[in-house]
């Protein structure tokens, strides 16, 4: 059964192992993994994810570019399977190509719904922060991405070219809607 884990240090090996079914330096939508950080390292590691959980307490200002953002990772006990971000509100940025919501699941894990129940889940937190509508994007060329999206009640705003490539962007309205809770994409 799939779970959203907070992320920790304690879980770096398989995180590690995640991040190499990815590819080094590939990417990761929604894991909040910046080019800088050192996750090779244990010490590197437990400050990437002591940076995460510092995005996430509004309490603790953020750069001028950020905005605040909570992190999980997709998970089945210890084996981390994704990342999903909710980003609590929108900048220039996020408006135009980020959204409120990333995610990613490694590619030996796709195919088994864990996109599509994370972004439920995802869109649950969303929904108790008080949220009543959510921005979602997604590669043009993503027609699994699009897919979930869509499932989850995804309305789709518009395909434009962004900073990071031609971009689907979807709205999803809270209140009052229930997401789809698949178990296969």
């Amino acid at each position: 059964m799939p779970e959203l884990i907070e992320p920790t240090a304690r879980l770096a090996a398989s995180w590690r192992a995640a991040r190499d079914d990815w590819g080094r330096g590939v990417h990761q939508d929604g894991s909040g993994l910046h080019d800088t950080d050192d996750v090779e390292t244990d010490a590197g590691f437990a400050a990437w994810v002591e940076r995460l959980r510092r995005q996430a307490d509004e309490s603790v200002p953020v750069a001028p570019d950020r905005v605040h953002a909570s992190y999980w990772w997709i998970g089945s006990g210890d084996e981390i399977l994704g990342a999903i971000s909710l980003r609590h509100e929108l900048n220039d940025f996020l408006l135009r190509a980020g959204g409120h919501i990333g995610y990613g699941v490694r590619p030996s894990a796709r195919r088994r719904g864990l996109a599509s129940w994370a972004l439920a889940a995802v869109l649950d937190r969303a929904r108790g922060r008080g949220m009543n509508r959510v921005l979602v994007t997604c590669a043009d060329d993503n027609v699994a991405s699009a897919r979930t999206i869509e499932r989850a009640g995804g309305v789709l705003d518009d395909v434009r070219d962004t900073e990071l490539g031609r971009t689907r962007r979807y709205w999803i309205t809270l209140s009052g809607h229930e997401p789809v809770r698949s178990t296969t994409d």
